[in-house]
């Protein structure tokens, strides 16, 4: 059972009016759910009888497909998420590379002790159906993040995509059908209910969520109830700390680049920037001169760097953040109007803040970065530290091995040296705190789409007949 939908109307025009409705897409029902599941268990008792190798091909082959339909679901993608053509075709080429990478891992059977009389085994077993719950911002790379290392690891997978960016994820759908068995990849597009009663389903065995912190805690919840496994890659409060000894104009770009991808919407995107109170000053002119510089606007218009914010939610979010922190004494610099139609929110620098400043506090997700001053080293760290949050962070300086020492004492899944967002599908990923459970990518994010079965054989044995 695949909830797929036709897209002919949709791909008939690429300029939509902002926050105007171009597509609509299938809700599907509890019932259609529990169709879906049926169809993933009884896919998984031949899947998870297929070779590794088989598994590999089934991947390579859908990396080829995703790459001969890259540009039309890249259209879709601005259509729908915003992102500019540009950044939607280098998330579908992304897809496809994960799919690609992700089908040179090797799942061995790891021998733990051996003699001539005895053998010890761990074997990886797959879990059976898992559910896929994915956010707005990277629809299609989100969903292989999750597709790719559970389908490796013998597992089906029903994918539900975010009601915000639905169409790609079907797109996703109708390749995948072209190259997987039936009833191994399935995609189901609606509303939260479904969410809902996937966590809640029997016949799933495990939940891979990406999204909100709140929204993974009730999935924690709901699935404990029959101990579902679980990976929560949750929200992040990303800091960047900016050693004394940087040069404020050099780093700047690289800063900005960090926390404005996407328009901010980057889960491990830097949220807060920490800058010695010697540097402060010129950190703040430096990151507000490539605020200037930066290309806003429509997805489809050449030379745009960064697209509009998603949806209507996110878009008051972020100006409320901003307002708050104007009203309680931050300056703030926006270069550009604050739209009254569409999502389109200005480039925005805020200086003069506190830790207590909400859009420091909290995860403003979207094209709004607080800086703040500090007086040691120690001090910034304590600050990073001093959050609910522990997704990422770097650390900025000319000297490694000391920006390293730093980056060692952060409490965070992530932390990056004079770079950020160097995310590879070889490494693993995830948060600490409230950032999330388990990681993804790499053989790390593969081991948590299987169980491990201990394998304790003893070789030399006589039995008598009787």
């Amino acid at each position: 059972m695949v909830c797929l939908l036709c897209l002919l109307y949709v791909m008939l025009f690429y300029c939509v009016l902002p926050g105007e409705v171009f597509a609509q897409c299938p809700d599907a029902s509890e019932a259609q759910l529990n169709e879906a599941v049926d169809a993933a268990e009884i896919a998984f008792q031949s899947w998870k009888n297929t070779t590794l190798d088989e598994r590999k091909g089934y991947l390579i082959e859908l990396a080829k497909k995703i790459g001969g339909k890259m540009e039309d679901i890249a259209k879709v993608l601005v259509q729908e998420q915003g992102k500019p053509m540009t950044e939607a075709m280098g998330e579908l080429g992304g897809c496809a590379a994960w799919a690609q990478v992700t089908a040179s891992f090797d799942i061995p059977r790891k021998v733990i002790e051996e003699d001539e009389d005895h053998k010890v085994e761990i074997v990886r077993k797959p879990l059976g159906v898992v559910g896929a719950i994915t956010p707005w911002n990277f629809p299609v790379m989100l969903a292989m993040w999750k597709i790719a290392p559970a389908t490796l690891a013998g597992n089906t997978v029903i994918l539900k995509p975010s009601p915000y960016t639905p169409l790609t994820s079907l797109m996703l759908g109708e390749v995948m059908a072209e190259v997987f068995p039936p009833g191994v990849v399935q995609v189901l597009s609606g509303g939260n209910d479904i969410g809902k009663w996937m966590t809640a389903h029997p016949g799933i065995a495990k939940i891979s969520f990406t999204g909100s912190t709140p929204t993974g805690k009730h999935i924690m919840a709901s699935a404990a109830q029959d101990l579902k496994r679980i990976t929560l890659e949750l929200g992040g409060n990303d800091s960047a700390i900016v050693m004394p000894d940087v040069d404020a104009k050099t780093a700047a770009p690289q800063i900005f680049a960090g926390a404005f991808a996407n328009s901010g919407q980057v889960c491990s995107a830097i949220k807060r920037v920490f800058v010695h109170e010697s540097q402060y000053d010129a950190m703040v002119d430096a990151l507000a001169e490539e605020a200037k510089k930066a290309s806003f606007g429509d997805g489809f218009a050449d030379g745009v760097q960064y697209g509009p914010l998603n949806n209507k939610m996110q878009f008051d979010k972020v100006a409320e953040y901003v307002d708050d922190a104007r009203n309680t004494g931050a300056k703030v610099q926006q270069f550009g109007e604050v739209p009254t139609k569409g999502y389109l929110y200005p480039p925005t620098i805020i200086s003069n803040v506190t830790d207590e400043t909400r859009i420091v506090k909290e995860e403003q997700f979207g094209p709004a970065l607080p800086i703040l001053s500090y007086k040691t080293t120690d001090e910034a760290v304590a600050r990073a530290n001093n959050t609910k949050f522990g997704l990422s962070s770097s650390v900025w300086g000319t000297d490694p091995e000391a920006a390293q020492e730093l980056a060692d004492q952060l409490e965070v899944g992530t932390a990056w040296v004079n770079q950020h967002l160097a995310i590879t599908p070889t490494l693993p990923f995830g948060g600490s705190k409230w950032s999330g459970i388990g990681r993804e990518n790499g053989e790390w994010g593969l081991e948590h789409f299987t169980e491990p079965q201990v394998q304790n054989v003893i070789k030399k044995v006589t039995f008598s007949k009787l």
